[in-house]
């Protein structure tokens, strides 16, 4: 986990449960807690390989999207025993809802008064056994409300295992969400995030049930601005080349115009010159 993290914070607005960030959590010296060093990493890379990179790096980012009141956080150790500087445990991403505004180092279930409310950890070969089974049992150990588990290429779970798997906890143990067919379309609804997730390819998309659109990726919001900006420029250079366009036919009315009169005129005094 050598990458920074990637957090954002604000009061929750989704429905999820809301939890005032206790008045002892101001900003600190990254990794510092009331005196105490908690290491910012567990000296493992983000991720293993390609596919696991970009399913965590567009899911935090279409979460922010979709949820911009919540804490989402990529790459960052959750601390839940204060003073235990050995324990930690490190989400591919987390989304908590309700806490402050400040930057963390580090999530510290003591000092945020709760755990993260949904978690999602994206399957490699050297995690399959570690997330499937320890992982789980620590977060309900902490008490998080939801656990998700998403392997992009497909080739990590044992044969006939969904590729994503939602889990939600009940009386202590996780169990699975059940998933339906949406328009052909095979959706697991999170209750913490009110949100339905789909595999799309080697990714997880988010939709909105309230309209039933998909969040944007952040690749596919740049394309989209990228393309407006490039539709408005066109748009301008036919709006100034009409203008040009119409500013030489009103001079060159203007000519004609001009011609007319001075033809009228040299008749005029043609005519003048002939009168008897």
């Amino acid at each position: 986990m050598s990458a920074p993290p990637h957090a954002r914070v604000a009061p929750s607005h989704s429905g999820a449960e809301s939890v005032p960030a206790p008045a002892t959590s101001p900003p600190h010296a990254a990794g510092v807690v009331d005196g105490v060093f908690y290491p910012c990493s567990d000296g493992r890379p983000m991720a293993d390989n390609m596919w696991q990179a970009a399913v965590i790096m567009n899911a935090a980012g279409d979460l922010e999207a979709a949820r911009p009141q919540a804490l989402v956080a990529a790459d960052i150790l959750v601390y839940p025993e204060e003073g235990n500087t050995k324990v930690s445990i490190g989400p591919d991403v987390l989304v908590a809802f309700g806490l402050g505004l400040h930057k963390r180092s580090s999530y510290f279930v003591w000092r945020e008064g709760k755990p993260p409310d949904w978690v999602l950890e994206v399957a490699s070969p050297s995690t399959q056994t570690k997330d499937r089974d320890s992982k789980l049992r620590r977060y309900a150990a902490m008490g998080v409300a939801e656990c998700w588990l998403f392997d992009p290429a497909g080739d990590v779970y044992p044969r006939r295992t969904p590729r994503l798997q939602g889990l939600r906890l009940v009386d202590g143990e996780y169990s699975p969400l059940e998933s339906r067919l949406v328009g052909g379309v095979r959706l697991i609804r999170s209750e913490v995030l009110r949100l339905d997730i789909r595999v799309d390819g080697e990714l997880l998309r988010f939709r909105d049930p309230a309209t039933g659109r998909d969040v944007q990726h952040q690749s596919e919001e740049r394309e989209q601005r990228k393309a407006a900006e490039a539709l408005a420029e066109r748009e301008a250079k036919q709006r100034k080349a009409a203008e040009a366009q119409a500013e030489q036919e009103a001079k060159r009315r203007k000519a004609a115009e001009d011609r007319i009169v001075a033809l009228e005129a040299a008749l005029r005094r043609s005519r003048a010159g002939h009168t008897p």
